[in-house]
């Protein structure tokens, strides 16, 4: 395991980021002083092993989705509450986020071609997946939509949530959230609860709207 980064960031404010408590109110997302950067998947079971030992409480969440989706400016959004610079991500990187009393452990995995293939290594115990739409890539909806198919079948899957995030929608032209629904065919989705969000990274809109849908489903179980 590679420990990149072991950052406080407890009372720090934005600098461009919206997941402010004016802006989300109580859904707030604040992290609890860890950051860790994983490059080998079977670490990354270990790590959630152990993890699940002292913390009976957190909420695991994997975000998915193709390279340049915009996956790690989200995390680091929500962790951090600002804009971070980002590099693809090579392996996985981990947060601790609480929103109210409810903690998440939510892994960023990354999205190349190449790393598609050990995402199943994070599935276990996920209660939520989220996957992150770049809505200015028709090109490569379809990928997307084959890739999510897959997770979904997957039998350590099969009780999980799906948020879907339509990132970029500041982007002129890019595909509407309609578009992006019709195009993954979300209404097929029947044997597990999904909800499709429109946001953008860099500023933040919409990724409360995401955290406050998960937190809605954990209401009702």
């Amino acid at each position: 395991m590679q420990v990149a980064r072991d950052v406080c960031c407890c009372g720090r404010s934005g600098s461009g980021g919206s997941l402010t408590r004016s802006a989300c109110d109580t859904h707030t997302a604040v992290c609890r002083c860890r950051s860790w950067l994983l490059r080998d998947p079977a670490m990354g079971i270990l790590f959630t092993k152990l993890w699940r030992l002292f913390n009976h409480q957190e909420h695991k969440v994997i975000i998915v989705g193709l390279d340049n989706a915009g996956k790690t400016t989200i995390l680091y959004q929500f962790s951090m509450n600002e804009v971070v610079h980002t590099s693809p991500t090579i392996g996985s990187n981990v947060e601790e986020i609480m929103v109210n009393s409810t903690h998440f452990l939510m892994w960023d995995i990354g999205g190349q071609e190449s790393l598609r293939s050990s995402w199943n290594t994070y599935y276990t115990n996920t209660e939520f997946v989220i996957v992150v739409v770049d809505s200015t890539d028709r090109e490569r909806i379809s990928i997307t939509r084959e890739e999510l198919y897959k997770m979904l079948a997957h039998e350590d899957l099969k009780k999980a949530g799906l948020l879907v995030f339509a990132n970029k929608q500041d982007v002129k032209g890019c595909m509407s959230v309609a578009e992006i629904s019709q195009s993954l065919q979300l209404t097929s989705i029947k044997d597990h609860q999904w909800h499709i969000q429109a946001c953008c990274a860099l500023t933040g809109e919409g990724l409360c709207q995401g955290l406050e849908w998960m937190m809605s489903r954990l209401r009702v179980r």
